[in-house]
């Protein structure tokens, strides 16, 4: 079947939406975030693209973007996505290509369109029930247009602990020189932080390399408050882009991290893919046992295949 041709016009905010293969879960920690939005700042300044919004949601990506030119576009997309897919398979012990091919982008020409998108991309949070309003949710980044520490008290540097010290330094010395800060790093920064102080540097993360355009987004409507009231009153529209939703609410990744990082003592959730599949089969049935999710969201977190015609084949083997 012939490729349909992507629709784009410059100058114009595209809704870009990206799923893993086989909609398996992609964020399953701060890191996984962290990593995914500094790659895409860097790589976004890289190639003079604008960002109005977006929304990493645990299986699937949103981002509301402008550019110029079409090959801009096309650049930013390519590279931001092959350097996360390299990055998180290293961490997840995996190879091969992360994200669906190709990926769904949808241009919005007209206020009303592109009004619509972004409030669509604010509200994927709470529809998927990851907080009740859509600046609740870290990850939508909504929070960080009014304030540069939304989520922890502020930072003071001179009166911070040596380690939280050196971690800003090196936060401050990567950024200067364009780099996105990989997992191995992260893991060394937060290791001798308290559990405030993490908090506080990751705030500082996302407000050094923060790349949205705060101003272009509420341009299309009258203020910062109007923005967020009006996702408040309406969920926006979006009938571009096929969206697949297991289950009814994201929620569930999170109480199975909690679950798993205590029942086996890990202290990296990523490590739950060091095992192989027939133990990965024994985690869904601890999953299932302890969790109101639905057995095909278990399979996702897990990145394990459910198919029909085996599934209680392997839960008997396993029991």
């Amino acid at each position: 079947m012939r490729r349909r041709k992507r629709l784009f016009f410059n100058g114009i905010l595209n809704h870009c939406y990206q799923r893993t293969i086989g909609g398996e879960v992609l964020f399953y920690s701060v890191s996984d975030y962290l990593v995914f939005f500094t790659i895409v700042s860097v790589v976004a300044r890289k190639y003079h693209v604008r960002i109005l919004g977006m929304a990493p949601m645990p299986d699937h990506i949103h981002m509301a973007v402008i550019a110029s030119r079409k090959g801009d576009f096309d650049a930013f997309m390519h590279d931001y996505t092959l350097l996360f897919a390299l990055e998180n398979n290293k961490t997840c012990h995996r190879i091969g290509p992360l994200f669906e091919r190709p990926y769904g982008s949808a241009p919005k020409s007209g206020d009303k369109k592109a009004r619509s998108c972004l409030i669509y991309i604010g509200n994927n949070p709470p529809e998927r029930r990851l907080c009740t309003q859509p600046e609740q949710y870290r990850w939508s980044f909504l929070a960080y247009a009014q304030s540069s520490h939304p989520f922890s008290a502020p930072l003071v540097i001179r009166k911070a602990s040596w380690p939280m010290k050196k971690a800003v330094k090196i936060v401050l010395d990567q950024f200067k020189n364009l780099r996105p800060l990989p997992y191995t790093l992260l893991q060394q920064l937060f290791s001798s932080l308290s559990i405030p102080e993490k908090e506080q540097l990751t705030d500082f993360i996302i407000s050094t390399y923060n790349v949205i355009d705060y101003d272009a987004a509420i341009r299309f409507f009258d203020n910062y408050d109007d923005m967020i009231k009006s996702m408040h009153a309406t969920t926006g529209s979006e009938h571009d882009l096929n969206e697949v939703f297991i289950g009814k609410s994201d929620a569930h990744y999170a109480r199975m991290t909690s679950i798993l990082l205590k029942e086996l003592g890990l202290q990296d959730i990523h490590d739950i893919f060091l095992r192989d599949e027939q133990q990965r089969w024994e985690l869904f049935l601890l999953l299932r046992k302890n969790t109101d999710a639905m057995g095909e969201q278990i399979a996702k977190y897990l990145r394990i295949k459910l198919r029909r015609e085996d599934t209680h084949r392997k839960m008997e083997t396993i029991e």
